[in-house]
């Protein structure tokens, strides 16, 4: 069967077919412009960096502190240890002194040995 043109029927899509594909792009074509909407948005992107760079920031901040706060736990080990170290050897130089006396000289020495401990212990934990 042919029509006034010359073609068949058959060469011709369904009106359902057609209406279909009109349907389907305009969907597209609407979510097209959607996106470029939302890149024309430079207000809301400049929103969404923001948010996403305060985001980055506190996870930053959170691991910082938490590296701060493992690197005082280790000093604060390292000064107690110490501490204890420089207290062991006061006492042993005070149990030594008591035992056995020693001239004033001696004493000032140990004396002084025992401040530079402290100190370097001091200066560690800075």
């Amino acid at each position: 069967m042919s029509d006034n043109n010359g073609s068949s029927s058959a060469d011709k899509p369904d009106v359902d077919e057609l209406r279909a594909e009109i349907a389907q792009t305009r969907a597209e074509l609407g979510d097209t412009v959607q996106a470029l909407a939302a890149k024309a948005d430079v207000k809301a992107r400049a929103k969404d960096q923001v948010e996403q760079t305060k985001q980055k920031v506190k996870a930053q901040t959170a691991d910082a502190t938490e590296k701060v706060r493992d690197a005082a736990v280790v000093a604060t080990d390292k000064v107690r240890s110490a501490a204890a170290q420089a207290g062991d050897v006061a006492q042993e130089a005070e149990a030594q002194v008591r035992r056995n006396p020693v001239p004033f000289a001696a004493v000032l020495a140990a004396s002084v040995a025992i401040v530079v401990v402290i100190l370097i212990v001091r200066g560690r934990r800075r």
